[in-house]
């Protein structure tokens, strides 16, 4: 099956798709016109229907893949603010997103056809809400925020109904301070979530605890976070302004992979899988401010898509210390703001 890349090119209206290949190469297949200002990607689970934010626009937009690389529209939903970040539940029935100026966290119903559909939950969290996920488990959803809230909000969230209720005991958890949590991922086996501190330049460790799956809906049911590590993304002499901003676990999950814009470069850490804890290995040179990068499916290859640049790079990922190699890069626009394997 072929692997297509999209790119989200927020200051041209454009998303670009291009055909991955073998050794890395990448071929444009199709640019499709949206305007709007197309933002934030995300991939339903059964791989068929591509959402979108348009930011420009405070919409959410939903596609359908086509067999050559192509999107077909299959409809919008207007909204109140404009959102940051979209990712679809784990039964492919919502659509959660978190809005950075709105300072919330929204639930969208997914129509059978796709589409987005009408809102069904709305919670205030604070200002600079920047990513929102949900477990494994589909209980329990996660929405870092950086400075000045420094705190990770957590909700329970109700699979039949899409409802985001607060987390019991806790509904946030304050980050130490100034780190400034931004994005998260979990752990392959979901005991640990990392998160990229954006305002410390840093990757925090947390231990993830569940309660029972049969708790999750009573009064005691709930989640937490405890930190155990902190590492710094940036070399020792660096001194220069920086910011982290996305964060990506390779498919094996062993190795980590974080965005440092200033230093521009990706920071890329060992996991012990075991303990979870991280060591830094070293980092790669990015095009100017890296702002988003994903790995393919395969863990063969990353890109990465410099904010300042207008550029895409591609890297081949060792198989065996998950360091990076240049391979190419592509001039694609103004404002990339996404990368999306499919």
């Amino acid at each position: 099956m072929t692997t297509y890349v999209y790119v989200t090119l927020s200051g041209d209206n454009l998303i670009r798709s291009f055909e991955t290949h073998s050794d890395g190469r990448l071929q444009q297949r199709q640019v499709i016109s949206v305007a709007g200002g197309p933002s934030a990607l995300a991939c339903a689970p059964d791989g068929r229907t591509l959402y979108c934010s348009l930011r420009a626009n405070q919409e959410l937009a939903a596609f359908r893949f086509q067999p050559d690389g192509g999107l077909r529209l299959l409809g919008k939903q207007q909204l109140d603010a404009d959102a940051c970040y979209v990712a679809p539940d784990n039964s492919g029935r919502f659509l959660l997103s978190a809005y950075y100026g709105a300072g919330k966290a929204a639930v969208h119903r997914i129509e059978h056809d796709g589409s987005v559909g009408q809102e069904v939950c709305s919670r205030k969290t604070a200002a600079r809400a920047h990513c929102i996920e949900t477990d494994d488990s589909n209980r329990y959803a996660l929405v870092p925020h950086p400075l000045d809230a420094n705190s990770i909000f957590l909700f329970r969230f109700d699979q039949r109904t899409g409802q985001l209720t607060p987390n019991q005991p806790a509904h946030s958890l304050v980050a130490a301070d100034g780190l400034g949590p931004r994005h998260f991922v979990f752990s392959l086996d979901q005991r640990f979530v990392y998160t990229s501190d954006e305002d410390a330049s840093s990757v925090t460790a947390y231990h993830f605890e569940r309660s029972p799956a049969g708790q999750a809906e009573s009064d005691q049911g709930g989640c937490a976070l405890r930190p155990f590590q902190t590492l710094s993304s940036l070399p020792e002499r660096f001194s220069g302004a920086n910011t982290c901003a996305q964060i990506h676990l390779h498919p094996s999950g062993r190795i980590l992979y974080v965005t440092n814009r200033g230093h521009d470069s990706i920071a890329i850490y060992a996991v012990n899988t075991e303990s979870g804890c991280l060591t830094l290995k070293g980092w790669q040179s990015t095009e100017a401010v890296p702002r988003v990068f994903n790995v393919d499916p395969e863990g063969r290859f990353l890109i990465a898509a410099g904010q300042g640049s207008g550029n895409i790079s591609t890297y081949a990922i060792s198989p065996d210390s998950g360091m990076l190699s240049h391979l190419n890069s592509y001039e694609v626009g103004s404002r990339p703001m996404w990368v999306l394997f499919r």
